[in-house]
């Protein structure tokens, strides 16, 4: 057998990072299927000193999710209920408001909404949440509505999307988040969400918020029954997207809880694989700034290492985020803003409080301070 070499499958990837030149679905799916975790890891550290320096982002934001009831009961989704059932609930808008005015109190910047897809809660109330939230704090930063909660509210008002969110942009809302993406191929959303709006029509509703001014972020929930080739195939539409709009913000891989869902059968994810995907995410994604690692899902030590693995946001201080607590993730449900500064120093990045847009509130330098209130 002498003389007979196996070829490095890596070997291409990294002479095109070297480069700049743009990755392929064969060399993402190549990315994934390494088994040497630190090199990929290298990779994307390296994408991410030459594309974002050594800055590490965090916001000081609160979740608000404002029903769990919802039609779509998709089967990866601990979160959800039936009307009646055992555990639903929907706030009102007094309740929501008063969230808001207890997190504002503390110094957020940010006010995130999300909910399932209730269809006995009216376009009103959604509406009336947005608007009370603006008018508490003008200055406020509102991130709310999935694309599947958006398509739902067109849907009930018998209206088109792009009115729906001219209607919501009117009462305060100044951009949306990214869930809702799940993974974009047909095949796996039939088998984990099969009633939620397709990949296609989610790509499509963004990019019509794109083209009203409205930045939005992108996720990809991961670890259930897709493939890498999934995983790559989301990544690049994504990217395709990005090309033709520039609207995404950030990047959040989503590290699948499996616990009290209807596919509690399958194991969590490994924190392997979670690194690694935020890898792949930095390499593939060339045309996105800003990789997020949400530690709600996988712990914050794994999201502190995750910043030597391409992430450059560590999302924020999250308050309450009752979607992950139904599944036990297990992780917490705040931190504080001092604990962010502290782990993002030790991994020996610059912290950076930013806002919903990326625009700095503060810079950390020199000693740690332990001075702020609120939410620090």
């Amino acid at each position: 057998m002498s003389g007979f070499t196996h070829a490095d499958p890596l070997a291409g990837v990294e002479q095109k990072v070297a480069s700049g030149e743009r990755l392929s679905a064969a060399d993402g799916v190549a990315l994934f299927e390494s088994q040497d975790l630190l090199r990929v890891g290298r990779l994307a550290d390296r994408v991410r000193r030459r594309r974002v320096g050594d800055d590490a982002y965090f916001v000081v934001n609160r979740h608000i999710n404002y029903t769990n009831v919802c039609r779509n009961r998709c089967r990866f989704c601990a979160f959800s209920r039936a009307e009646g059932e055992p555990g639903a609930y929907t706030l009102t808008v007094d309740e929501v408001i008063a969230k808001a005015r207890e997190t504002v109190e503390q110094g957020a910047t940010e006010i995130h909404i999300v909910g399932g897809e209730n269809p006995s809660l009216p376009y009103s109330s959604i509406r009336a949440m947005v608007a009370g939230v603006r008018a508490l704090a003008p200055e406020v930063h509102i991130k709310a509505f999935t694309a599947s909660e958006v398509a739902c509210f067109a849907e009930m008002e018998k209206a088109g999307v792009e009115d729906i969110l001219h209607d919501l942009r009117s009462a305060g809302l100044d951009s949306m988040p990214g869930g809702g993406a799940e993974i974009f191929r047909a095949e796996v959303r039939a088998e984990v969400c099969p009633s939620k709006i397709s990949g296609e029509r989610w790509l499509e509703i963004h990019r019509i918020a794109h083209g009203l001014g409205l930045k939005t972020n992108a996720t990809m929930l991961y670890g259930h029954v897709e493939s890498y080739a999934d995983r790559v195939d989301h990544m690049l539409r994504l990217r395709e997207t990005q090309d033709a709009t520039g609207g995404f913000q950030a990047f959040i891989p989503l590290a699948f809880q499996p616990t009290n869902s209807a596919l509690s059968h399958l194991p969590p994810t490994t924190g392997v694989d979670d690194l690694k995907t935020l890898a792949v995410s930095r390499l593939l994604l060339d045309n996105f700034l800003h990789i997020k690692t949400y530690w709600i899902m996988t712990g914050l030590k794994l999201a502190q290492v995750a910043l030597f693995f391409g992430a450059n946001d560590m999302d924020g201080t999250v308050v309450e985020e009752v979607i992950s607590l139904m599944s036990e993730a297990g992780h917490g449900q705040a931190v504080s803003r001092t604990e962010l500064v502290r782990v993002i120093r030790n991994a020996g990045r610059a912290p950076v409080e930013r806002d919903a847009l990326y625009q700095m509130v503060r810079r950390y330098e020199g000693p740690e301070d332990r001075s702020t209130g609120g939410l620090a």
